[in-house]
Order: C-alpha cells, then sequence, then structure tokens
C-alpha cells in the first residue's frame, strides 16, 4: 500500500466502506455517549471491522499495526467514511493522545503491545493525570509510587479521567523522587485498570453523565516494564502527552480514526432548526449571532491546519499545540452561549422540539475550558514558550518537592 496514490486510496476506501461499514441514519444517531457502555462496546467492534479491512491507523507505524501513511491519506478517508458509522469515541483519548504519546516515548514493547492491540479494537487506553489536590499544576501532584525491589508500589489518587470505565490501561504519572523539584521527580507508567490495588468510580455530573471517573490507589505494584520512558523522566512523557492532548482537542490530530458525528458542535441547518422552533429565525440579532458563530469556525478550521502544518516542519514548537486547544475551547463556547441565547427560555423548560438539550449542554459547557490543562494555562504557554514572554513567578521554581508549602486539609 505504500505505492498507493492518494485518489487510489479513496477509491478503495470508498468501496470497501460500503460493503462494510453501516451507514448513517439522520433519523437514529449513533450511540457515541462517552458515558454509555454500549457505546464503548460498539466501538471496538467497529475499530475491529477496520482493522481487518486494512483501513486502520493510517498514520500510525506498519510495524505497530497501521499503515504507514501520511496525512494525505487520512484526510481522504475522512471525507469517505462521513457517511458511515466510525469508532470515533476511540480517538480521544486512545488513539491521538495514548498511543500517539507511546509512540513518541514507550518501549518497542510497550508500543508492538499496546499500539496494535488499540488497532485491532482489543484494548482502550486513558490517561490518569489530574488529581483531588492538584488543579491545574500537574506537577504538584503527590500520587508516589515507591520502589519495593524491582518494583513500584502507588498510593494515591486521580481524579476526571475520561472514560476510565471503559478502559483496559491508563498513563498514570506518579513521583518518584521527592528529594528535587517538582518537574524532576516523576515517572510515568503504565497501568492495567483492572488491576489489585485500584478502586475506580464514575463522577456524576450536574447535566446527569457520568462519563468522568476518579480512582483510587492501595497498594498497587507494577513491574519494570509498566514504566513508560525513564524513571524520574515523566515530566518529558507528560509534556508530550500535552502536546498531543492539546492537538486533539482542537481536531488537529493525524492520528484520529476518522472524523464526524462525535464532534458535537451545531451544523449551520441545526442552528437555523433551533431558531425556527424559538420563533427567532427572522430576527436579525439571532442571525448575526448565528453567523458570527460560522465565521469563527471557518476561522478555526484553517488556524488548526496552519499550526499542524507548522509543528510538523518545524516551523512552530510542539507548545503551538496551545494555540489549537485555546481557539478550540473559544469557539465552543460561543456556539454553545449563543445555542442558549437563540433558544432563550425554551432551552430549561421545553423537551419537546429538543430545546431542553441545549439547556443541558450549557451546564458542562466548562469542561471544555479544562481539557488539556485550563484556558489559564494554554495562555501561559503560548505567552512563554510561542511569544518568548517572561515566565510567571512560581515560589516552588526550583525548590525540593519535599520543602515546598502545602496547604493543609
Amino acid at each position: 500500500m505504500n505505492d498507493i496514490t492518494v485518489d487510489e486510496f479513496a477509491a478503495s476506501a470508498r468501496d470497501w466502506l460500503a460493503a462494510n461499514m453501516p451507514r448513517l441514519d439522520p433519523q437514529r444517531p449513533p450511540r457515541n455517549g462517552r458515558d454509555d457502555e454500549g457505546a464503548w462496546q460498539r466501538a471496538r467492534e467497529l475499530q475491529r471491522r477496520l482493522y481487518e479491512g486494512g483501513f486502520a491507523g493510517i498514520c500510525f507505524p506498519r510495524e505497530y499495526g497501521g499503515l504507514g501513511l501520511d496525512l494525505r491519506y487520512q484526510k481522504a478517508f475522512d471525507v469517505e467514511s462521513a457517511g458511515y458509522e466510525m469508532p470515533l469515541i476511540l480517538n480521544v483519548p486512545t488513539f491521538t493522545i495514548c498511543c500517539a504519546t507511546l509512540l513518541d516515548t514507550g518501549s518497542e514493547d510497550q508500543k508492538r503491545r499496546h499500539i496494535s492491540a488499540a488497532l485491532r479494537g482489543d484494548e482502550v487506553l486513558v490517561q490518569l493525570l489530574s488529581e483531588p489536590s492538584g488543579g491545574s499544576d500537574l506537577a504538584g501532584l503527590i500520587t508516589r509510587a515507591d520502589r519495593d525491589g524491582d518494583d513500584w508500589v502507588v498510593s494515591g489518587a486521580k481524579t476526571w479521567s475520561t472514560s476510565a470505565f471503559a478502559a483496559d490501561f491508563g498513563l498514570l504519572l506518579a513521583r518518584t523522587d521527592a528529594t528535587v523539584p517538582k518537574h524532576d521527580g516523576l515517572t510515568m507508567f503504565l497501568v492495567p485498570i483492572d488491576a489489585p490495588g485500584v478502586t475506580l468510580r464514575r463522577i456524576e455530573q450536574v447535566d446527569g453523565s457520568n462519563e468522568f471517573c476518579e480512582e483510587f490507589f492501595d497498594g498497587l505494584r507494577l513491574g519494570p516494564g509498566t514504566v513508560v520512558g525513564e524513571v524520574n523522566k515523566g515530566w518529558d512523557v507528560a509534556s508530550r502527552l500535552l502536546y498531543h492532548e492539546r492537538r486533539a482537542v482542537g481536531q488537529g490530530s493525524e492520528f484520529a480514526s476518522g472524523r464526524g458525528p462525535e464532534r458535537t458542535e451545531m451544523a449551520a441547518a441545526d442552528f437555523l432548526t433551533l431558531a425556527r422552533d424559538a420563533g427567532t429565525a427572522d430576527d436579525p440579532l439571532t442571525q448575526d449571532q448565528i453567523g458570527r458563530v460560522l465565521a469563527r469556525r471557518m476561522v478555526r478550521d484553517k488556524l488548526i491546519d496552519y499550526a499542524g502544518r507548522g509543528m510538523r516542519s518545524g516551523e512552530l514548537p510542539p507548545a503551538a499545540a496551545s494555540i489549537i486547544r485555546l481557539f478550540h475551547s473559544d469557539v465552543t463556547y460561543l456556539e454553545v452561549d449563543t445555542a442558549m441565547a437563540v433558544a432563550g427560555p425554551l432551552a430549561v423548560v421545553d423537551d419537546e422540539a429538543q430545546l431542553l438539550s441545549k439547556g443541558r449542554r450549557y451546564l458542562s459547557r466548562q469542561t471544555v475550558g479544562l481539557g488539556g490543562g485550563s484556558d489559564e494555562m494554554a495562555r501561559n504557554v503560548i505567552a512563554e514558550r510561542v511569544l518568548g514572554l517572561p515566565r510567571e513567578y512560581a515560589a516552588d521554581r526550583g525548590v525540593p518537592f519535599n520543602q515546598v508549602r502545602h496547604n493543609r486539609l
């Protein structure tokens, strides 16, 4: 397949999709809810079909189960697959974040085992990073991994882990040396979610969903083969993971498996339908508000292409992924707020025309400003690492972690 042209690849995908993948039915949307266990099982099945058909992992290397092709082929496949049900919920975090991170930082055994398993639909991988007391200071985490012979014993907790209930493995960042500054004493581990010593609970959100999870580690024992990268060099792995996450959040990753209904943004026709249902379709202000959303999206899509090309070519540093991440949340906020304004009071009382869904989505709008680091953190990264502005003051910079003052609970 290395010698196939993009057009030939697209034609092959077109024929295969028509014969093997279920077409989308506008009257029956696919099960893409991230808190729906059935949707995850369905995604694994669809991913298995892609793998068996030779269309999984288009941009992943062949030695790890992919096709070893470049982004042009993935984009061609995205166009052809737009009308079909695809395993889109596997994109984030499994392919675009965790597998991409393993590709950059994992051992040869980890890459051969876990990337190929994910591409076959056999494994789901998630990230286990945030902590109850950590906020946006990821490097200030307090989950510990202590040596016991050749093994590590993990104690602590993680929270806001996206879809961990559906996962087989998680990338867990833990502190392995508290005698050095906070960024220098971290190690990344690849953890079986069902291992003894792991307790997982789902977190119910204000909108009724329970996609996010919290995990408690009590005597979790991990072997040396679970270390990703090097011991006490976990921040290097975490930095690469955050790079991939920020690109993925803004739909800028080459490792995504298709595009489509996983993206919850409203199409132009959806906005017009909403305005008609709310009785505001002829209102010039409403039309202007909708136009602003559509125009901002066009800018976002061009920005994603520009920043993505720049990072791949080296013209932009990896930190430029935060530009994609920040603009994505900005556009999503505008869309959600506009939908709420167009629907008005009906968004909280009227379910007959599905307007109540706009109110429910508004309840969880802030999550888009937190994933991949908060908006504030993204602005700091852009200022310091892209624009070269002076770094923000930090009292704990260069201080051994066990000497840093912490709040008492």
